[in-house]
Parts: C-alpha cells; sequence; structure tokens
C-alpha cells in the first residue's frame, strides 16, 4: 500500500510503498476512507510525542473506513462493514474497564497499542524489511490500517466517512471534555480558549449540553468567526482572560476550557472561572513544561480537571455522534476545511501549523 511515512522527527512525511501483513487472530484489515490531520500527529512528526520513540512510523490516527478482512477469533465486523477507528480499544477487563472508565483501560493491548505495537511487539507493517509502527496502533495516513478489533465501531453504510472519521478525536474529545469530564448543566457560562478543530467542538459540546453563555476566547479572528458558526454567544481577542471573562459574566464563568495546551494559558483560563468553577484542561502541553496556579485560588472550591480524548468510551459515544449529525445537532461539514489527496498531506498539515483551517482531511479513492 501507499503511506505517508516519518523517517526522521522534523522531516517531511515520505510517500513510500508500505508491505502490509494479513491480519492476526482478533485484528481487522481496514481500508481507510479519509483521515484527519491533527495536532497530536503534529507533535509526532516534531519528535514531541512521548509514544512516538522508533522510527519509521506512520502517522495519522482519527480516521474511517471499510473493514477488508478479519482476522481469527474476530466477531463483531465483516469485510464490507463500515467503521470509525477509534483511538482506543478498552479490553473490557481491567480495573478501570471494570469501573466503566474504559478511557484508563490499562490492558496489554491497549497500552501496547499505544506504542505502534501489538502485545508481541510485532506490527504489520514494513519497509525494506524493517519494521513500521503505526502511530497509536493506527497509522492512518495510509491506504490501509490493520487494528485491534475492539478499535472497530461500526457505522451505517449511508453514512460519510470522511464526516465521520473526525468523530474519532477531534469531535469526541471536544464533546467528551464537555459531557463526560465537566458534566456541563443547563443554564451555566462556559468559557473555551483555543477555536481550532477540538476547540470548536467543545463549544458544539457546550450548546448540546445546554449552556446559555459561552464565550470563545482565541488570537486569531477568522476562527471566532467561525466560532460563532458553532454556537458560540461571545468572542473575545484572548489577553487579559480573567478581565475580559469577568466583563461578560461577573465573577467568572461556572466552567472553562483550556484547548491550546500552552500552560500560562490554562493558568489564565483557571482564573476566570468564579469561585466553585472547574477548568479542564483539554489540549496536552509539551513534555517538561510545569503548570502554576496560585494556591489561594484553589479557595473556593475552584477544580482543575484534565481528560484524555474526552474520556470517551467508544462503542457508547461515537454511535451518539454519528446520530446527532443524522439527526442535523452534530456540524461536521462545517469543520472540514479542506480535502486532499495523500500525495498533498505535506501541505496539509503546513495549513494546520499555520492555524488557517479548522480541520485538514486527508481522503483516498
Amino acid at each position: 500500500m501507499r503511506a505517508a511515512v516519518l523517517r526522521e522527527f522534523g522531516a517531511p512525511l515520505e510517500i513510500a510503498e508500505v508491505a502490509v501483513a494479513a491480519p492476526g487472530a482478533g485484528e481487522v484489515a481496514v481500508r481507510i476512507a479519509a483521515s484527519g490531520v491533527c495536532g497530536s500527529d503534529i507533535k509526532a512528526l516534531d519528535g514531541k510525542s512521548p509514544v512516538v520513540r522508533h522510527l519509521p512510523c506512520v502517522l495519522g490516527h482519527e480516521s474511517a473506513g471499510v473493514v477488508e478482512q478479519v482476522g481469527p477469533g474476530v466477531a463483531n465486523v465483516r469485510p464490507g462493514d463500515h467503521v470509525v477507528i477509534a483511538m482506543n480499544g478498552p479490553c473490557g477487563r481491567c480495573r478501570a474497564c471494570a469501573r466503566g472508565r474504559a478511557y484508563l483501560c490499562s490492558g496489554k493491548a491497549r497500552m501496547s497499542a499505544i506504542m505502534g505495537v501489538f502485545p508481541d511487539g510485532s506490527t504489520r507493517l514494513s519497509l525494506g524489511g524493517d519494521a513500521v509502527r503505526p502511530y497509536i496502533g493506527i497509522g492512518a495516513f495510509a491506504e490501509r490500517a490493520v487494528v485491534a478489533e475492539a478499535m472497530c465501531v461500526k457505522v451505517a453504510k449511508d453514512a460519510p466517512l470522511d464526516l465521520l472519521a473526525l468523530t474519532a478525536c477531534g469531535v469526541v474529545t471536544g464533546y467528551g471534555a464537555v459531557v463526560n469530564t465537566a458534566n456541563v448543566e443547563p443554564g451555566t457560562s462556559v468559557l473555551v480558549v483555543g477555536c481550532g478543530g477540538v476547540g470548536l467542538n467543545v463549544i458544539q459540546g457546550a450548546v448540546l449540553a445546554g449552556a446559555t453563555t459561552i464565550i470563545a476566547a482565541d488570537v486569531v479572528e477568522s476562527k471566532l468567526r467561525l466560532a460563532e458558526r458553532f454556537g458560540a454567544t461571545h468572542t473575545l481577542i484572548a489577553d487579559d482572560l480573567p478581565k475580559q471573562v469577568g466583563e461578560i459574566v461577573r465573577g467568572g464563568t461556572d466552567y472553562a476550557f483550556d484547548v491550546t495546551g500552552v500552560p500560562e494559558v490554562l493558568t489564565k483560563a483557571f482564573a476566570a472561572t468564579q469561585p466553585g468553577g472547574t477548568t479542564v484542561m483539554v489540549g496536552s502541553p509539551a513534555a517538561g513544561q510545569n503548570l502554576q496556579i496560585p494556591p489561594g485560588q484553589l479557595f473556593g472550591s475552584r477544580r482543575l480537571m484534565g481528560t484524555q480524548g474526552g474520556d470517551a468510551t467508544p462503542a457508547r459515544d461515537l454511535p451518539i455522534l454519528a446520530d446527532l449529525y443524522r439527526r442535523g445537532r452534530l456540524d461536521l461539514d462545517g469543520l472540514v476545511s479542506e480535502r486532499v489527496p495523500l500525495d498533498q498531506i505535506n501541505e496539509a498539515i503546513a495549513h494546520v501549523r499555520g492555524g488557517a483551517v479548522a480541520r485538514s482531511v486527508i481522503v483516498f479513492d
């Protein structure tokens, strides 16, 4: 198959012919229809991801496609099924899964997939005889992916795969941060800092949760206009967030979501909440960075939380998102700024780096 291969951190991806082995027991081969370009892919490309330590690697993880082949023991999907590939495949047996926290699964298969291998340390991809690791067990910047069955969430065959691919990461992360992590209540106020692909879905999640004041903050004016489309009631160019937000909601917001991954911005977002408020760190800071919060701000029962992929359970949340889209309550079309072929992936990455797009989507014939 053709795939975009990362051979050297910081270098452009190389389109190469990669060998793909047949799926093993409990594995599924998926012909990729579309894959979104996510900020996490760019961090991995730049060598800033703690889970990409071995090259060569095929990046890409926000994806959907059609099942081509299944390995022994696969029961829930079959060739011809349309699937969204979830970022994780919970084992259903570990302590976290037993407590209903599939997003914290510590099963061997999931932990191995995060590092780009199956539990026995192998991959199904090779290039010139050398093993190639798929990013977090997916590697969707390629014509095919071989993944664990638990990562495949079946969707209707008439659903647009180029749009549903976005639910696998950006959409479920933003929506889940609101609905699963923060449990935003109807009638409350919300601040969203960073209005890229994930931030827009935090805004959508806040709308669906019934928040009545939704403040979008960014440093790029065009992103604020897009935020209004997705439901922001107020927009502002981010500067002195506590002061700016206080002029809209006296005392600060009930909830704040930082999607930038910049510790200093998270500190300001936290300070922009009122006593009893909740702040969720959605964007992931680079390794080695620290957060400084004045201890006095924690008084008044303010809470600071993190989220991992929107704390989602894929088998539950991805079908919900697909249904919301089908009923016209979730805007996926507006998230796609461009659709490009695999050969133009480096140009798409440049567009994402420049902040000019909500989502670039790599599409395959």
